[in-house]
């Protein structure tokens, strides 16, 4: 059953991280969340997610939903993307805090910490499927 949000909603029921830019053609590893649904809303730029076996383009105003237990790999377009990001239930926000390069120290070369992120990941219930570049099956 869909998660309903309400004025009521426990607060820890729902997490939203407003994530820095995404450099251009940035792709986060293949993985999927054991305990939190993802919805990535795009505010500027452009990025392809590939959510199971489908492929979507999203832009400025647009939504992806990627459901629990799903595989899936976000990939920032040639001018890179900003997003705002919605877990149900809240968890994301914990994992960009502890893992992610602060936006400030970002540049055209930084890379992501794998070791750190797959620590982090495993704790918060995540699983990582493969390394930047593996997409899901159909993908």
């Amino acid at each position: 059953m869909p998660h309903k949000i309400t004025s009521t909603t426990p607060l820890n029921t729902v997490g939203s991280t407003r994530l820095p830019r995404r450099l251009p053609d940035t792709l986060t590893p293949l993985h999927l969340h054991t305990r939190y649904e993802e919805r990535l809303f795009v505010l500027e730029g452009a990025c392809t997610v590939w959510v199971g076996p489908d492929t979507v383009r999203v832009s400025p105003g647009d939504y992806c939903a990627i459901p629990l237990n799903t595989p899936h790999a976000i990939k920032a377009g040639p001018d890179g993307c900003r997003s705002l990001l919605i877990s149900s239930p809240a968890g994301f926000a914990e994992l960009i805090i502890r893992a992610a390069t602060p936006a400030h120290l970002a540049g055209p070369d930084t890379e992501i910490d794998l070791e750190l992120f797959a620590s982090v990941s495993a704790e918060l219930g995540d699983q990582i499927l493969g390394p930047p570049g593996t997409l899901p099956a159909g993908g």
